[in-house]
Parts: C-alpha cells; structure tokens; sequence
C-alpha cells in the first residue's frame, strides 16, 4: 500500500471500502439494522472510478437508491427523498434508511491532488467536476449564469461559491473538503423536511472518497445514527 503513509498523514484515519462498508454494517446491526429490514443510499460522483464503493454497498446492503450526481453534489431534492423512504421496508411497523454520502479526490503515489489512471490512461483527474470549477476560480472568469446544457455542473458551482469567502481560492484537498461539507448538509435539510422520525430510524455516514494507486479507500467524517428521533454520534468509525 504504497499510498499508506500519505493517508495517514494527511487524514489519520482511513479504510479500504469494503472494510469501511463492512464496519458501518456491523454498526449498525446493534441498532437493529440488517439487509433485510433496511434499504441503503448512496450520494457520490457519477464518476465510474467512484462505482467501486456502490459495489460494496450492493453486496452487503443490496441494490441502493443513487442520489448520485456530479461531485456527488445532492440534487434530488425532496421528490428524490419521497421516492427512496417509499422503497423501505417495514418491518413490525418500522422503517430503517442507510445514507452513504462521500465527495472525492485522486492522490496519487507522489502527493499529487486530483492525480489518477484510468483504463487506458496514465494520467486523469478526479474530481473533474471540482477541478473544472478550480480552473475557473484561479482564472477569475466564473460563470454562474444556469446553463440548461450543463445544469448540474451550474448548480455545482452557484452552491459552492456559497461555502467560500470572497476573494479565496482553495487548493483541490480544501474544495474537496467544502464539497463534502456541502453534500452533508443539503442532504441533511432534505433528511429533516421528509423523513418522519416517529415512524422510521435512519443512519448517516460521509466522508472522502480517495482513489490511490492500487485502490480506493475511504476517509470517514461524520457518521450517526437516529433512533426513535434521538441522534447518537458513531465515533467508534
């Protein structure tokens, strides 16, 4: 894992996902959560080298509901959020939600942010999107007309700038970190305005998706369960 040591520099904490997805499961059964009597999410970037988490969550959780959109950017809305709670089982009157919700960033073996291979190219970028949008800020010509042949990189860039002070431009690593910040709390407020606590308990995890050399792994930010309404932070991820 020639990657190791830059990860744990730079995050601390971090897994490979299928141990990351692994883990979350295993969590969660304590709270009575299980493939059966729960149904999954997942909000990433449409990016296929992103695809390998969904993978993992469809062999342990089953087919999951895609909130997905580029940057992982939550666009669903609360028509998107009906559709999805409206899927759940229930069991013994009890609905049980799985959110999975992670931005992303290339590092390669040398440090290089955004820096990735791809079948049939030695250098490529993630998060396009994210770089995109950093090569206009550096620039200085940004567009934020919504252009109807672009929407979700549009609607990428007018949510971001909200998150940036005037004047700054963040490095990849930094915008990665706002992204995520971004598709947290978006998907958060929609969680809050269409999911009926009384009736169903849900679970949260986010955090970076990192494609390395050999693999992908991912970086764990905030992560919770709500139970019967009441939020218990997951801190043991």
């Amino acid at each position: 894992m020639i990657i190791k040591p830059i990860l744990e520099r730079l995050f601390g904490k971090f897994y490979r996902e299928y141990d990351f997805v692994k883990k979350t499961y295993d969590v969660l059964k304590g709270f009575g959560f299980t493939d059966d009597n729960a149904i999954a999410s997942v909000c990433i970037c449409r990016d296929e080298i992103s695809q390998t988490i969904r993978s993992h969550i469809k062999s342990i959780w089953g087919e999951a509901f895609n909130f997905s959109s580029l940057a992982g950017l939550f666009t669903a809305g609360k028509t998107g959020m009906k559709a999805f709670i409206s899927h759940a089982p229930k069991v013994n009157g009890k609905e049980r939600y799985v959110f999975y919700a992670f931005s992303h960033i290339a590092i390669d073996e040398n440090e290089n942010m955004g820096v990735c291979r791809r079948k049939g190219l030695e250098k490529s970028h993630a998060c396009g999107a994210l770089c995109h949008f950093l090569n206009e800020l550096l620039s200085k010509k940004i567009n934020i007309r919504l252009d109807e042949e672009d929407i979700e990189e549009s609607l990428l860039k007018r949510r971001l700038l909200r998150e940036i002070p005037y004047g700054e431009i963040p490095d990849l690593l930094s915008l990665t970190k706002i992204n995520l910040k971004v598709i947290k709390e978006d998907l958060e407020n929609i969680i809050e305005k269409v999911v009926d606590t009384q009736k169903a308990d849900y679970a949260l995890f986010s955090g970076i998706q990192i494609h390395g050399p050999e693999e992908n792994y991912i970086v764990p930010y905030e992560a919770y369960v709500v139970i019967n309404g009441k939020k218990q932070g997951l801190n043991n991820l």
